[in-house]
Parts: C-alpha cells; sequence; structure tokens
C-alpha cells in the first residue's frame, strides 16, 4: 500500500505546487512572443538532407499572420521532414503557449500516420549539430494531431526523438504517449500551453486543462543520432524550441513565452 500511496501524494504535490507557482509566475513575467507575425527573424530552418538555413521549396512561410507550413511547390514528400527554430535563446524554465491549426491535404509520398500531424519539440538540441539526413532533433515532443472525422485522436500527446521520460514516476515504454485531450476534427485553431521545470517535470494543456505530464528528460531511447550516442542518460535540461513539417499542411500563431521560477 505504502508503495502506491507515497508516489502518488508525491505527483499530487507537485502538480498543485505547479499550479501556485504558475499563478505568481504569470503575475510576476511578462509575455514575449517569438514570432512576429510578419517574418521569420529569430527563426532558423533545417529540413533533413538539407544544410541549416535550406527553406527547402519554400516549406516554412509566413501568411496572414501565422507561420505556415506549405507543400504547394512539392510533388512528393520524400521523407523532407523540416523544423523550424527559434534560436535566439534557449529555454529552461518556462511556460510556452501558441495556437495550431491544420488545413489541406496531406502531401503525397508522406507517411500515413503524418495526418493531420505536427509537433512542439521541446529542449531541443542546437539545430546546428543536426545531420544532413537527420529526419528530427533531439527532443521532447509535443505531439499535435488533428481528428479524422470520427473515432479518438487525442492531441498534445509526448513523442521522444532521442529521448527517454518517465511517466508516473516509471520509464514511459512507447515513443508516443497518448494524452487525456478530447479529439478535435474541425480544422478549428486549438490553444496549447506546455508548462517546463528544465527536466524535472512538463505539463501539456490543452483548452486550460493539463492533459499530460511527464518528468526525468533524458538523452535516450530510439533514433538518438550518432553524435549523441555519447550523451545517452544526460538530462536535457534546456535547449531550443522548434516546429515541426511532417506533411500536412498546418498553420501556428501567437507564439508566446515567458520565463517562470522552479519548483525543484
Amino acid at each position: 500500500m505504502k508503495k502506491i500511496f507515497y508516489p502518488l501524494l508525491f505527483l499530487i504535490s507537485v502538480y498543485f505546487l505547479s499550479l501556485y507557482y504558475l499563478n505568481i509566475n504569470s503575475q510576476n513575467n511578462q509575455w514575449k512572443y517569438l514570432f512576429n507575425g510578419k517574418n521569420l527573424d529569430g527563426w532558423e530552418i533545417k529540413i533533413n538532407g538539407y544544410e541549416l538555413g535550406d527553406n527547402h521549396k519554400n516549406t516554412f512561410k509566413v501568411k496572414d499572420g501565422a507561420i505556415k507550413v506549405s507543400y504547394e511547390n512539392y510533388d512528393s514528400f520524400d521523407d523532407k521532414f523540416g523544423h523550424i527554430f527559434f534560436t535566439k535563446n534557449k529555454f529552461k524554465n518556462y511556460h510556452l503557449s501558441l495556437e495550431y491549426k491544420f488545413s489541406g491535404i496531406h502531401l503525397k509520398g508522406a507517411p500515413g500516420w503524418s495526418i493531420k500531424n505536427s509537433g512542439i519539440m521541446l529542449h531541443c538540441q542546437d539545430p546546428e549539430t543536426m545531420l544532413i539526413n537527420q529526419d528530427f532533433p533531439v527532443s521532447a515532443e509535443v505531439q499535435l494531431l488533428g481528428g479524422l472525422g470520427k473515432g479518438n485522436r487525442p492531441t498534445a500527446n509526448i513523442c521522444t526523438p532521442g529521448t527517454d521520460v518517465d511517466i508516473d514516476s516509471k520509464l514511459a515504454n512507447a515513443h508516443c504517449i497518448s494524452s487525456s485531450s478530447k479529439t478535435y476534427h474541425e480544422d478549428d485553431w486549438v490553444k496549447v500551453d506546455v508548462i517546463v521545470y528544465s527536466n524535472k517535470l512538463i505539463h501539456h494543456v490543452i483548452d486550460n486543462d493539463t492533459v499530460l505530464s511527464y518528468s526525468n528528460l533524458k538523452v535516450g531511447g530510439n533514433n538518438v543520432p550518432i553524435n549523441f550516442l555519447g550523451k545517452i542518460g544526460n538530462p536535457l535540461s534546456e535547449g531550443y524550441i522548434s516546429l515541426q513539417s511532417e506533411g500536412h499542411p498546418v498553420e501556428f500563431r501567437n507564439i508566446k513565452i515567458k520565463n517562470i521560477k522552479s519548483i525543484f
């Protein structure tokens, strides 16, 4: 009984402490917009198979005040997984907020799982260290999904390219773990918040509801790039933020962040 009770009590205490400090920090810190709504100043692009800074076929562009992932110049996807990084700062303890919306048609040649699928990558490796043919940066992914008209397809899940995380104080046993969010079948704007306490505790929040929490973020798991093999087991305590292009048109807007105080 004690083996179950004490970890549960700890997690409940951490949750309420997180809410308390989030309220304090919300009063004392100002939001900073990472995207100015006009251009991609402060952002760098890395697409699989291309050098950092090569915006292959104008995949990432600005339209109507949003960063838009566009495939209008593509004939086929051909594994051109891409990420756009905010590189002016690394972040450690923070509250990130943005809205996303899927639109258009899934690109020919993109994997079936990438229909209405994108993500926010947290604690990313420096994009300058990514290999030419590296699909995803070492990071924790807030997986963003849209509904397919029927069935359950929650959003703000956790995926772990080159990383390991703990859920309920145990090592997550799958690459992606679903959240408890509802499914958003319509292609409307969805608001996502992420509360990050370094590698210690991360909350995914949808419409003010905490839908997933995890801890102990470190290098490991599957898809560790060759230049990170010597770092397996090291904590990912800070890093860059990036947004994904995975084969389905998607837009991001109102991308803002504020630093928060650690509760640890």
